[in-house]
Parts: structure tokens; sequence; C-alpha cells
């Protein structure tokens, strides 16, 4: 399996030195008409491995594996898609994607890798996208997981690093993040929706202006696609702000609660504990150790 590390090429490109097999990209619009996207070729038995990229630009048609993914991004954000909505993947997150899952990816200049495992490696997978916080243990066992690239030979020490690994995915995935960001099919909500995430300090004033719709309309539309309330929808999208914010620059914890929206850093700090599980401080403290 090749490196994907021509930062010229496209999502077409990169599927044909992937996916030889496969000449064409499919247009696929919805989940349901999701592909496999075959990591060994079929009848070859699946092993453990890795795949790395540097950046690059990908929009990724609606497709699902026949392995389990954990995805790490080294720097910027991935966005992965699910039929439910979307999940925001800063550096300092990682996503679990389970074999037979629809979704699409959009890497946009991002350095990432990605360890794929075979079904039977982890039986525990679930049955939907999970948003993980990440340990230093796990950051860096997914790199030095790019010691092992998915179709290189095996040896030994590769087999058993992916067997343990595999073992502690079980245990990762249970610390899930609530940091799902729902998405719609609805034009307008869709619009309302994506002003709110660029802009944490946006009033809903102006997010319906924006989008078109009532202050009414939009609340009842997002409730009953979504369950969450705009204000719920707002603080999740405030928060994976911050975590990228905490992970990535060193700027004080109370500077990051006012560019995030919070209005105070005690606000920042109950609202962070009551999702993360720890302050923003010792967040840092550990995602930089």
């Amino acid at each position: 399996m090749p490196a994907l590390n021509d930062s010229s090429a496209d999502y077409s490109a990169l599927k044909r030195r992937l996916w030889p097999g496969d000449s064409v990209v499919p247009e696929i619009a919805a989940a349901r008409d999701a592909t496999l996207l075959r990591m060994y070729p079929a009848g070859q038995q699946p092993r453990a491995g890795s795949l790395c990229s540097t950046p690059v630009d990908v929009d990724s048609h609606w497709h699902f594996h026949d392995m389990h993914q954990l995805i790490y991004p080294f720097e910027g954000a991935i966005e992965v898609e699910a039929e439910a909505g979307r999940h925001l993947i800063p550096r300092q997150l990682a996503a679990w994607i389970p074999a037979g899952v629809a979704h699409r990816a959009s890497l946009h200049k991002v350095r990432s890798v990605v360890v794929f495992f075979p079904w039977a490696m982890v039986p525990d997978a679930g049955t939907h996208i999970r948003v993980l916080l990440v340990s230093s243990l796990l950051r860096e066992m997914m790199r030095e997981s790019m010691r092992w690239p998915l179709h290189a030979p095996d040896t030994p020490l590769r087999e058993a690093f992916f067997r343990t690994m595999a073992l502690l995915c079980g245990e990762w995935i249970e610390s899930e993040a609530d940091l799902f960001l729902p998405s719609s099919n609805d034009a307008r909500l869709k619009r309302a929706l994506d002003f709110t995430a660029r802009n944490s300090a946006a009033r809903l004033t102006d997010v319906c202006l924006h989008a078109g719709m009532s202050e009414r309309s939009l609340r009842r539309h997002l409730k009953a696609e979504t369950g969450m309330t705009w204000e719920g929808y707002r603080q999740r999208s405030r928060l994976i702000a911050a975590i990228t914010l905490l992970g990535e620059t060193e700027a004080a914890i109370g500077d990051i609660a006012a560019r995030c929206g919070f209005e105070s850093a005690s606000a920042f700090a109950k609202a962070f504990r009551g999702v993360v599980g720890e302050t923003p401080r010792d967040y840092r403290r550990r995602s930089v150790s």
C-alpha cells in the first residue's frame, strides 16, 4: 500500500493508486448507496497495518470498508461524515470507524495515520463512528504503527504490536467523547448549523438571518431532525474549537474561553469538564506530554 504523499493528487488519483481495479470514481450522494472499498484483494487474508498520509486534499465519496479503522490526525483536522451527521476530528482527538459503517471523509492539508484492523481482531467494535479522547499511549502507538504499512511483509514484531493495539482498542473506544455534530439534508438548516460552527459568538438572530429561517422554525426543525437544541449545538461546536486551541496554541485558557464564545473561564471549565471529564488545564497538560 503506497503512502499518500502526493500533495497535488486529487481523490481520483489516490483511489486509482489504492484500488487500481476500480478505474472510475463513482459519484455517490447518499450513505445508503455507499460502496465497499476493500483494503485487500478479494480472497486475500486481511492483516492489520497502517496507512499514512502527508498533506493532501481529499473529499471521498460515500463508502465503507471491510476492516475497522482508527484515524488520528497529527496536524489539522479531519471531517468524517456518517448518515446522522458530522464528526470533526482535530489533532487532540481520534475517530473509530467500525467495519461496514458507511462514511465519507474530508482531508485538506492534513497529515494523518489510519490503522486498519480485521473484523475479528476487535470483536466488540460497535456499530457507529466514535470520537475518542487521545491518551499519550494511543498517540505514541499511532505514531509507532507507521513502521508497518498495511501491505508490508509480516514479522513477529508487527503481529505482536497490532495484536496488543487491537486489545487496547476495546478500552479506547469506551472513552467516547460526546462531540458529535449532527448535520441536515435541509439546505436552510444546514446553512444555519454550518454558520453556527464557524461563528462561535454568533447570536441566534444572526444565524436565522443567514439561513433565511425564523427562530421558531429553526428550533422546531433542529429538534425534530437531531434531537438537539440550538444552544446545545453551539456549545458542542465551541468545545471542539477549544480542544483544537488547547492543543495547538499556547494561548491562555481565559483567552481561549473568550475566543470560543464562553462568558467566563469558569463557565468554559465547567462545560469542558462535563464533556471531556477533566479541566482544560489538565487536558492541555496531558495532550502535550
